[in-house]
């Protein structure tokens, strides 16, 4: 029996008599029925062993709760980097570069993204593995995709999208565990980036994200990449307002960039070494330790922001990489600057 049908054969053997989530059975809800019937036309689903899979969903109202509350939204610069910015994280991070540096060099070449980038963002993402959620990815996108009407279209793709990888990918059912948004593996894939940007990077057949460091490595950097990764290209700059600017004229950047530089430098933005004239650019705005921080983001620190929206966690990304890349060099490790 392959994993995919192991893991679908356990969820029927376990689904309850009664109903299974708070809100009722999964599969007996109009949205669920719905699901099933797409469902119908995807290779290799088994439709009953898909409806023991939404029989047996729980609804788990602390993922909602978290959801409209993530850290992003409550805290400030000066709280989130002490979460992700150590002196542990960023040696786990040369280490692991240090473990795999073969595969690293390898994607660095083949996508342009360089090592200290993507181990940042394993590094972040669950500690180079040390945590990878505590929520079933099933129980997570059931709970989101039905009860969580702000998001529950996405969320419902990600479910439809989950159980289809299950068959792709055979997944293991010892593998269900995940971020309370149903993210997956040491990158913390959700199931569409799963499904869209994950690398068989050693060739064996499968796209693995748990165990694999060629199927991790390879996908971060073809995620980055795909999403516009310029190689060899800095993130971000500090900056200072000059004598002549006026922050109450200047719009602050999260997502994409509001400016090109020549237009944000004629509102007396300031940086050391600043980026080409016609170069698309954002004022980041951060309340950090020591007061307010502004720093201009480049291509590639909005790059880091699809992969999670939130402007803190590109800037954690981008400086726990530059921590990375000082422990590499210590180390005597690497001869290259970081971007």
């Amino acid at each position: 029996m392959t994993r995919s049908k192991l893991l679908f054969a356990l969820a029927l053997a376990c689904a309850p008599v009664v109903a299974a989530a708070a809100t009722g059975n999964y599969a007996q809800r109009p949205e669920g029925k719905a699901l099933l019937e797409r469902l119908q036309n995807a290779d290799g689903v088994d439709i009953e062993e898909a409806r023991a899979l939404l029989e047996d969903a729980k609804y788990q109202p602390k993922i909602v709760a978290t959801m409209r509350k993530p850290a992003e939204r409550t805290l400030t610069w000066k709280d989130y980097r002490p979460i992700f910015l150590q002196p542990e994280r960023a040696q786990k991070g040369a280490d692991y570069i240090a473990e795999h540096r073969e595969l690293f060099e390898q994607a660095e070449d083949e996508y342009g993204v360089p090592a200290h980038v993507i181990a940042a963002i394993i590094g972040v993402e669950t500690k180079y593995g040390a945590f990878l959620g505590r929520d079933r990815v099933l129980d997570a996108l059931a709970t989101l995709g039905f009860d969580y009407p702000e998001r529950s279209a996405y969320f419902m793709r990600e479910l439809e999208g989950f159980i289809e990888l299950c068959v792709e990918e055979d997944l293991a059912c010892d593998r269900e565990i995940g971020s309370y948004a149903g993210a997956m593996g040491l990158p913390q894939f959700m199931p569409s980036s799963y499904r869209a940007y994950a690398v068989d990077g050693n060739d064996n057949g499968r796209r693995d994200l748990w165990e694999e460091p060629a199927d991790i490595i390879h996908s971060v950097a073809n995620y980055l990449a795909e999403h516009g990764w310029q190689r060899n290209a800095r993130v971000t700059l500090p900056a200072w307002i000059g004598d002549d600017g006026d922050l109450d004229d200047i719009e602050r950047s999260k997502r994409k960039p509001a400016y090109r530089w020549d237009a944000l430098r004629k509102l007396g933005i300031r940086v050391d070494d600043p980026p080409p004239a016609d170069a698309d650019v954002g004022l980041l705005q951060f309340e950090g330790a020591h007061g307010t921080e502004y720093w201009l983001g480049l291509n590639n620190f909005f790059v880091i922001t699809t992969y999670n929206h939130s402007p803190l966690y590109a800037m954690a990304v981008y400086q726990l990489g530059q921590e990375i890349a000082l422990a590499r060099q210590t180390a005597g490790d690497d001869d290259e600057s970081a971007p």
